[in-house]
C-alpha cells in the first residue's frame, strides 16, 4: 500500500463523506428528539410515535433508495463533463419522487379506514399513531423532493449543503415539536402525534432551503436546473428506475431483516426484545460511518468513471475499503470495551444490560464485515451496476441470514436452541456472505471494463 495515495485519497474521501455523515446523525437526532418529547406526556404518546415510524421510515427509505440512483448518474455525466444532461436527470427523478411523495398520501387515505380497525391496539394509542401518520404524509411530496436536490448536489460533489439544511431541519423540528405537542401558542395540544405536524414542516423546510441554495449557488451553475424545464420522458423514467429500484430493494432488505429478526424474538419476552433493540439502535449509529463513506465512494467511482479513469475508480475502492476496515477496527474496540456503559444509557434493568452488553459483543464482529459490504455496494452503485447488489444483499440477508437465524435460535438441527444469540449468529454469516459477493461481484466489474477498454 502507498502512503502517500491512501492519505490522499483518504483526505479527498472524508472531504465529501463527513457532511454526509453529520447529516445522517442530525436526521437521527430528529427522531430522538421526537421519542423524548413525546415520552414526556405519557409512554402511550412515545409508543405512537415509535409504532408510526416504524411504518413510515421503510416507506420514505425505499423512495430513498429510488432517489440515490441520481448520484450515481450525475457524477458519472459531471465526470464526462456533460452537464447539459445533469437537469434533465434530475428532472426526470424530480418526477418519480414527486409521484411517489403524493401516492403516500393517497395511500394513507385509502388504506387508513380498512385497516384501523382491524389493529390490536389499545383505542388512544392507535388514534394517536393513525393522527401521526395523517400529519407526516403530507410533508411526503417536500421530503421526496428534497432529496432529489440533495443527491443532484450530492452528485456534483457538494455535500455540505445536506449537513448544513439538516441542521436547519433540527433547529426547526425542536421548537415545532414542543408548539404542537404540548399546544403553544394557539395550536391544539396533540401530544406524540404533534410530532408528525412538526416534522412535515421540517420536511417542507428542508426542500425550500435546498432549492434555493441550488438557484443561487454558483458552484452549481455549470449544471443549472434551471436554464430549462423538462416535462416527463417515460424512456429516461425507466432507465432511471432500472437503477435505482434495486437500490431500494437492497436497503429494504437489511432493515426488514433487523425489524422481523425484532419480531421473531418477541415470544422471548420484552428483555430479550429490549436488548436486541438496544444492539440494534447502536449498531445503527456505528454503521453511518461507512455508510457515509459509501455514499462519497459512489460519487467518486461515479465521477472517475464518467471521466474515464477506470484505474482511478478501482484506486478509489481499494483505498476505501481499506479505510473503512481501519475504523471498523476502531469502532469494534470501542464497542467490546464500551459495551456495559453503552447499554447503561440506555435502561437500568441488570438482565436487559448484561443481554444487550453480549449481543453488542456480537455487533462488533459483524462491523468488518458490514464495513467491506456497504463500501462495495457503494462503489458498484458508481459504476451503475445495482441489480447484483439487489440479488446479492435478498440471498445474503434473507436466504444466509435469517435462515441460519431460525435454525440456530429456534431449533436443535444443529445445536440445543440458543435464542437471540442464534440470530446475531445469522446476521454475521448473512454480512460476511454479503461482504464476499458484493467485493467479488465489485472485481468482476472492473476487469470486464478494463478488457473493454
Amino acid at each position: 500500500m502507498n502512503i502517500t495515495d491512501f492519505r490522499k485519497n483518504t483526505k479527498s474521501l472524508m472531504k465529501l463523506a463527513y457532511p454526509i455523515l453529520i447529516a445522517q446523525l442530525v436526521q437521527t437526532l430528529m427522531g430522538f428528539a421526537d421519542t423524548v418529547m413525546a415520552g414526556r406526556v405519557s409512554a402511550t404518546d412515545m409508543a405512537a410515535v415509535a409504532v408510526a415510524s416504524s411504518i413510515w421510515l421503510p416507506l420514505i427509505l425505499t423512495i430513498y433508495g429510488l432517489v440515490m440512483a441520481l448520484a450515481a448518474i450525475v457524477s458519472q455525466l459531471a465526470g464526462a463533463k456533460k452537464f447539459h444532461y445533469v437537469a434533465r436527470a434530475t428532472y426526470q427523478t424530480a418526477w418519480i419522487a414527486l409521484t411517489l411523495g403524493i401516492l403516500l398520501i393517497a395511500l394513507y387515505y385509502v388504506i387508513t379506514p380498512l385497516v384501523i380497525e382491524q389493529i390490536p391496539l389499545e383505542a388512544h394509542l392507535k388514534q394517536l399513531m393513525f393522527d401521526y401518520l395523517g400529519y407526516i404524509v403530507w410533508g411526503g411530496p417536500g421530503f421526496c423532493l428534497y432529496l432529489v436536490l440533495r443527491n443532484y448536489s450530492e452528485g456534483l460533489s457538494h455535500t455540505k449543503p445536506t449537513m448544513i439544511i439538516s441542521i436547519i431541519g433540527l433547529l426547526i423540528n425542536i421548537p415545532a415539536n414542543y408548539i404542537f405537542i404540548y399546544g403553544e401558542f394557539g395550536m391544539p395540544a396533540l401530544g406524540g402525534a404533534g410530532c408528525g405536524i412538526a416534522t412535515a414542516i421540517v420536511y417542507w423546510v428542508m426542500f425550500i432551503s435546498m432549492f434555493i441554495y441550488c438557484y443561487v449557488s454558483k458552484k452549481l451553475k455549470h449544471a443549472s436546473l434551471f436554464e430549462r424545464f423538462y416535462w416527463p420522458n417515460w424512456q429516461e423514467i425507466k432507465e432511471i428506475l432500472a437503477i435505482g429500484f434495486p437500490i431500494a430493494m437492497s436497503l429494504l432488505f437489511e432493515v426488514s431483516l433487523f425489524a422481523a429478526v425484532a419480531i421473531i424474538l418477541v415470544p422471548f419476552g420484552a428483555e430479550v426484545v429490549a436488548s436486541h433493540q438496544i444492539a440494534i439502535n447502536f449498531s445503527g449509529l456505528v454503521f453511518m460511518v461507512p455508510l457515509s463513506l459509501a455514499m462519497a465512494v459512489t460519487i467518486q467511482v461515479g465521477f472517475a468513471v464518467g471521466n474515464n479513469e477506470l484505474a482511478k475508480a478501482k484506486e478509489i475502492c481499494h483505498y476505501s475499503l481499506i479505510l473503512s476496515l481501519i475504523i471498523a477496527v476502531g469502532t469494534a474496540l470501542l464497542t467490546i470495551t464500551l459495551r456495559y456503559p453503552i447499554a447503561e444509557i440506555y435502561t437500568l434493568d441488570k438482565k436487559v444490560i448484561e443481554l444487550a452488553a453480549s449481543l453488542m459483543f456480537l455487533a462488533s464482529l459483524f462491523q468488518f464485515s458490514d464495513a467491506i459490504q456497504v463500501i462495495s455496494a457503494g462503489a458498484l452503485r458508481g459504476y451503475k451496476d445495482t441489480k447484483s447488489i439487489l440479488y446479492i444483499t435478498f440471498f445474503s440477508y434473507w436466504i444466509i441470514g435469517l435462515t441460519l437465524g431460525l435454525i440456530l435460535g429456534l431449533t436443535n438441527w444443529i445445536i440445543d436452541p440458543i435464542g437471540p444469540y442464534g440470530f446475531w449468529i445469522g446476521i454475521i454469516f448473512g454480512l460476511t456472505t454479503a461482504a464476499v459477493l458484493l467485493a467479488w461481484r465489485l472485481t468482476i466489474i472492473q476487469k470486464r471494463l478494463e478488457v473493454a477498454h
